[in-house]
This record gives C-alpha cells, sequence and structure tokens, in this order.
C-alpha cells in the first residue's frame, strides 16, 4: 500500500491537472472507440501499449481473458463479460471488440496442465476457483489445441467468425518461436471471438457488419504486440514493415 499511496501524491503533482482536463472534454460525449478484453495479468497495461487516453475504450479484465460462451447461462445477460459487451456495444454503440492474449500468462499455463486428469478432477476444482474458471471455460481452448498437436503444429485449426456461416482458418505460429503454452494462449484468444459472437444481443450486429471482433496478442518478454490477420491466416507482428498491409486489411475486412 506503500507504494500505491505515493503512486497517488505522484499522479496529484504530475498528471492530476491534465487529466482533470480530459474528463471534463469527454464528460457529455465520450466516444469510445473499442470494448477491450484482457487478462489481469500485472504486466498487461493495454493503454500503454496502445497509446489510448482517457474515453478511447472500455478494459475488461479476467484471470485469461475470457468471455464465457453464452450456452454456460440460463440468461446470457448474467454475468459480467456480457454485461459489458451490452453497455459497450448496444448502449454505446461501439464497433470493434478487441481481445487480446498474450504470453508466459498463468492462467493458461494453469489450463496447459489441466490436460492431465489429476490436475483437472473435480476435487481440485472444488479446492480451486481459477481451475474451475478455466476449466469450465478454457476447455473448447483445449480440444483445439490437442487437434494442434495430434497434426504436429503444423495443420490450420478453423474458428467460428461473426456468424455461423462465416469461419477463418488460422495457423498458429507457423515458425515456431513460442513455447507450447504460448500456441495455447494464441488458440484460446481466437477462441473468444467464437464465444463473442453466441450473444444473441449481437447477432444482427455481427450479421450486418455493424460490429468487428479482432484479436490481438501481447508477448511479455519482447513487447511486441501481433494483430491476427484473416488475410495472412496467423497472428502477424504490428510493426513498421507490416502497418499499411494491417490498416488496410481493417479498412477492406471491416469497413
Amino acid at each position: 500500500m506503500n507504494r500505491i499511496l505515493r503512486g497517488i501524491m505522484k499522479y496529484r503533482e504530475v498528471q492530476k491537472v491534465e487529466m482533470v482536463k480530459q474528463f471534463l472534454k469527454v464528460k457529455d460525449h465520450p466516444t469510445p472507440k473499442a470494448v477491450f478484453f484482457t487478462c489481469i495479468d500485472s504486466r498487461m497495461i493495454p493503454t500503454r501499449f496502445t497509446q489510448t487516453n482517457v474515453g478511447d475504450m472500455f478494459i475488461v479484465r479476467n484471470a485469461g481473458n475470457i468471455i464465457p460462451h453464452s450456452h454456460h447461462f440460463l440468461d446470457e445477460l448474467t454475468s459480467n463479460e456480457p454485461a459489458a459487451l451490452e453497455l459497450g456495444c448496444v448502449i454505446n454503440d461501439i464497433r470493434h471488440i478487441i481481445v487480446c492474449g498474450h504470453s508466459d500468462c498463468k492462467a493458461i499455463n494453469l489450463l496447459y496442465k489441466l490436460q492431465d486428469e489429476n490436475s483437472s478432477s473435480q476435487e481440485n476444482r472444488r479446492l480451486s476457483s481459477l481451475c474451475s474458471w478455466m476449466h469450465t471455460h478454457g476447455s473448447p481452448s483445449l480440444e483445439k489445441f490437442q487437434q494442434l498437436q495430434i497434426a504436429d503444429y503444423t495443420k490450420p485449426l478453423i474458428f467460428q467468425a461473426e456468424t455461423p456461416m462465416r469461419k477463418f482458418v488460422a495457423y498458429i505460429d507457423p515458425d515456431n518461436k513460442f513455447a507450447v503454452e504460448d500456441k495455447l494462449s494464441q488458440i484460446h484468444t481466437l477462441q473468444q471471438l467464437q464465444n463473442i459472437a453466441s450473444y444473441g444481443f449481437l447477432k444482427k450486429r455481427l450479421e450486418k457488419h455493424q460490429l468487428h471482433i479482432h484479436a490481438l496478442w501481447f508477448d511479455i518478454y519482447t513487447g511486441e504486440i501481433y494483430y491476427f490477420s484473416r488475410a495472412a491466416k496467423t497472428f502477424v507482428i504490428i510493426d513498421e514493415g507490416n502497418i499499411e498491409k494491417l490498416l488496410e486489411e481493417v479498412e477492406d475486412y471491416y469497413s
């Protein structure tokens, strides 16, 4: 707490005046451009690596950047994540949803271990909220990962896109740069796009291309950020060499 309180004092000295100006600027007419789902990992600071500011994004964080599939709820509106989707995309008419996973994710590392029957046992799930959360909502990601394992990590996976009739192909880490847990993390990030599309209150907007879903992936130890390119069928690094192609793709796919 000492560090937190001293940090607040530094904010008062250095940033408060400018931030209040920004709050007042967007007070009556905030125009957020995205709903951004990411992990609670303390190393993930999305406003910093996207250089966004007051009023730019709704940010939703949980262990493992999960958006539960709607079939988990008798009433699909009874969880924080769909409530955030409704608040952002229906009430505030935000047009872009972004899911951002990351490397060395402790929740995903646990999900990888849940392939072991003892780790995923009912007894363990009763003892651990995190184990239960990841087992309940991460199993589809694990199933796709096991498909990739059987194919020696070389064959593509198929994911549902905005509607059941729209699919996209994904090659996961084709250059084999990342650990197996990170490959699972990328799969898991893409699986959340499919989960988002399961909510009925988003159906018409998705069908009419009024709402668009994207995936980012952050490599903690290099600081590099990847965008899932449906054209390239894989996660592509966002850098000086790729930015124009990615901007053109976003314009073509999502305009």
